[in-house]
């Protein structure tokens, strides 16, 4: 009877290779060619791109907080009032509303928008606030009611 020294038992290849190898093959069964056959080349792509996956979840917050930014923006301009008085004036008169539920706010209910900003308008003028600007009659929010369809 032969007993296995322990070189042969550390260099044998058990079902833990295997299944590792299975996970970066299955990771990279939509490469093409040798990226997704050939173990020591696939390893490589996959790495490179679960550091693009990484990458990009943290791309992907930071252009949703920019366009919320600036659809809020928008919105502040459209009622002659500034972003930071604005958002100053609702923390004060303790409305706490994320950038996120603004910006849904600005673009899809734009009278509810126009009601907040009223309410940071006043509270800016009591409060003695810059920011405030004349607002302009060509930025005025249409809804259906107010187009004249002839």
């Amino acid at each position: 009877m032969v007993s296995p020294t322990l070189a042969l038992f550390v260099r044998s290849k058990g079902p833990d290779e295997f299944w590792r190898k299975r996970r970066i093959f299955k990771l990279a069964a939509h490469f093409r060619g040798r990226k997704r056959n050939c173990y020591s080349v696939a390893v490589r792509y996959v790495h490179r791109a679960l550091v693009y996956a990484t990458k990009g979840r943290k791309l992907k917050k930071m252009d949703m907080a920019e366009l919320w930014n600036k659809r809020v923006q928008a919105g502040c301009e459209q009622y002659g009032i500034t972003l930071e008085t604005f958002k100053e004036t609702l923390s004060r008169n303790n409305i706490l509303l994320n950038k996120k539920a603004l910006a849904d706010l600005a673009i899809w209910e734009p009278k509810s928008f126009e009601s907040l900003v009223k309410l940071s308008r006043e509270r800016a003028v009591v409060d003695s606030l810059p920011g405030l600007k004349e607002r302009s009659v060509m930025n005025q929010v249409y809804g259906l009611a107010n187009l004249k369809l002839d």
